[in-house]
């Protein structure tokens, strides 16, 4: 069968849907073997568009919008912990009775995705990770740095007030080019996708503290100590792992690569890494048809 060309891929349509105590708006699209797909901080299920499209004729995806992010309501709770994005995950994969799938997860949503296999091997086929955001906090580096004041008091309400100033439009563009190693590639269709998702964003009061406390939950997962490591849980991992890294990525820098890639490689599946040298923190929204071509050869590796 010929795969999807990426002139089809097209917003695919989405709705509420009860995942245990969380509701999240979830998309679908494809046939084939399951998979869930899950965005990073601050992105949403738009950021997989290209892939859902390109993979269309192999899994039948899911790409849910995180507890708080994109059109997914508040966390019931008010809290957005790793643990709750990681139960979120758990509970959509067991509602939908989809398990076990291909579980895949950019940034924010690598991390989940790794804690998710880990604590419930028996919903994974296999992993396929987009620059996880695996601790590796330098106090020298100035990005590191500029993270520190998301834990001070307040950041929420401060962080609506630096976000008025800017528009949406402007806001989503300097995430994005934040992202990508070349802006030149962010198609006309998907920054509309990103504003919309900015714009309804901006509309919700819970926006600013989804995003603060997520920052926080992934921060304060990098001070956990011993087997509650983020290392850890990637070393129990039974399923094959895909690691797949930007080499111009100035989010999660490629140099933690490969001991992320040893730690997976102590797991029972085994795990292969493979960077692109032109790519930065989306590699699947920057190179869409090169990353389908890479997951759809890992999907279709002989597994024992």
């Amino acid at each position: 069968m010929t795969a999807p060309t990426l002139e089809a891929c097209t917003p695919w349509p989405g709705e509420l849907r009860d995942a245990g105590r969380h509701r999240l708006f979830v998309r679908e699209h494809g046939t084939g073997e399951p998979a869930v797909l899950v965005h990073g901080l601050g992105g949403s299920s738009t950021n997989w568009t290209d892939t859902m499209g390109l993979l269309g004729d192999r899994l039948a995806s899911l790409a849910p919008d995180l507890p708080g992010h994109g059109r997914s309501p508040a966390s019931a709770n008010g809290r957005y912990r790793l643990a709750t994005h990681v139960d979120a995950v758990i509970a959509l994969i067991v509602s939908s009775a989809r398990g076990p799938v291909h579980l895949v997860g950019n940034s924010l949503g690598g991390a989940t995705a790794t804690l998710v296999a880990a604590r419930r091997p028996d919903l994974i086929r296999s992993l396929v990770l987009i620059s996880p955001a695996f601790p590796q906090l330098d106090p020298r580096r100035a990005r590191d740095l500029q993270m520190l004041p998301l834990l001070l008091p307040g950041a929420a309400r401060l962080a609506d007030r630096v976000m008025d100033r800017v528009s949406v439009a402007d806001r989503v563009r300097g995430v994005l080019e934040l992202c990508y190693a070349d802006p030149s590639r962010i198609t006309p269709e998907r920054m509309a996708e990103a504003v919309e998702d900015g714009r309804l964003h901006a509309e919700d009061d819970w926006a600013s503290r989804a995003f603060i406390g997520s920052a926080r939950g992934l921060i304060g997962s990098y001070l956990l100590p011993g087997k509650r490591s983020l290392w850890s849980a990637a070393r129990t991992v039974r399923a094959p792992v895909l690691l797949v890294w930007g080499a111009q990525d100035r989010l999660v820098p490629v140099a933690v690569a490969p001991k992320v890639h040893a730690a997976f490689g102590q797991a029972a599946g085994g795990a292969r890494l493979e960077v692109f040298p032109d790519a930065g923190h989306v590699t699947m929204m920057e190179l869409p048809e090169q990353f389908a071509t890479l997951a759809r050869s890992f999907l279709d590796e002989p597994r024992a």
